[in-house]
């Protein structure tokens, strides 16, 4: 019998993840220190007032980041893993060495640990011109290892941009960060209704730090949060949808809460971008297929979390899934992720989208 293209491209994840398994047997701290906590009257990161309204800054704007790019087509791209992961969010194990790429571009983030499956591989579908290869990324034990808790876990796989940043990239040069995401039919995802992926950044403003486990709890300095958007299920086999159906939900509002975006009315390849403006705003934008993101392809602006951002620290990818060490997630695709950046210069120019 035949098998329909959708069979294709299912058994082609399907082969890769189970070869990705054969071999192999949350956010990382950066490289630079936090600082020193300030006590007495300080200028805060806590924004009042609501987001300027200005057109928003179309990521992909500007100049590519020179290094700071990985388009997976390097036949000896390799991930080295460590296991056992690092499980620091919910044990405060870190258990290192952490695993990585052979290039120095991707590692394990000590809070969550890595995904069980980071592997090259050829794309799914057609995706962006010139690309034949991406990143399958999916997990099945996540949380501490050697234990089951049946509850939603994630695990991370984190981009080193502090290797060509140093300490990161400063709002004042308006940075944005655009990747394509392969949406798999749904009869590959994983049978739960909640997050399934997420694509977020690592920022700082200086504001009172509310980490519980941070030494400086209270005190005013370097306040750490991780906005991004996830890709969230609707399972029909949870009796509450009719169908199985997919959206875009976006972390955060200004009180933290967490906004619905748009309904993935198609599968297959998506481009997600976000940026990051001098006024401490960030902005959203997704779009089905792989073609440059526009104006039309606004999501929500936002001061996430009511901060107003200083710092893009890096970025990084999620990979959820029902913890029950007989579950695999979603397969993942991810491809071509790029940083851009336009320089105050430039931005007064009205520059124009360059890849």
């Amino acid at each position: 019998m035949t098998m329909t293209k959708r069979q294709q491209i299912g058994m082609g994840l399907a082969l890769a993840l189970v070869a990705a398994v054969a071999v192999a047997p949350a956010f990382a701290a950066p490289p630079w220190k936090l600082g020193r906590a300030l006590r007495g009257p300080q200028p805060s990161g806590k924004v009042s007032g609501p987001v300027p309204d200005r057109p928003p800054l179309v990521p992909g704007t500007g100049t590519l980041v020179k290094n700071v790019v990985d388009d997976f087509e390097d036949d000896a791209w390799k991930w080295i893993y460590n296991h056992p992961k690092s499980s620091e969010e919910q044990d405060k194990r870190i258990r290192g060495p952490l695993a990585k790429s052979a290039n120095g571009r991707w590692f394990e983030g000590p809070k969550r640990g890595t995904p069980d499956v980071v592997k090259r591989v050829e794309l799914p579908a057609p995706g962006l011109e010139g690309s034949g290869h991406g990143l399958l990324i999916a997990t099945l034990n996540a949380g501490i290892p050697g234990r089951v808790t049946y509850e939603m876990q994630q695990d991370d796989l984190i981009y080193n941009l502090g290797k060509v940043t140093g300490r990161g990239m400063s709002v004042g040069d308006s940075p944005s960060i655009v990747v394509r995401v392969y949406m798999p039919p749904f009869e590959q995802w994983e049978i739960r209704s909640g997050p399934s992926f997420g694509f977020r950044a690592g920022c700082f403003t200086h504001a009172i730090i509310t980490g519980e486990d941070h030494p400086d709890r209270g005190l005013y300095g370097l306040q750490e949060y991780w906005p991004g958007m996830f890709v969230c299920l609707e399972s029909s086999h949870d009796g509450k949808f009719p169908e199985d159906g997919a959206f875009i939900r976006v972390r955060s509002g200004r009180n933290g809460s967490e906004i619905r975006g748009p309904k993935i009315e198609q599968l297959g390849w998506w481009t997600l971008g976000m940026s990051f403006t001098p006024d401490g705003v960030i902005h959203y934008f997704a779009s089905p297929g792989v073609d440059n993101l526009t104006p039309e392809d606004h999501i929500t602006s936002q001061y996430a979390y009511a901060y107003r951002t200083e710092l893009v620290k890096t970025f990084f990818f999620n990979v959820c899934t029902h913890d029950d060490g007989k579950t695999w997630s979603t397969p993942w695709v991810i491809d071509d992720p790029q940083v851009f950046f336009v320089k105050p210069q430039q931005l007064a120019e009205q520059p124009t989208t360059t890849r």
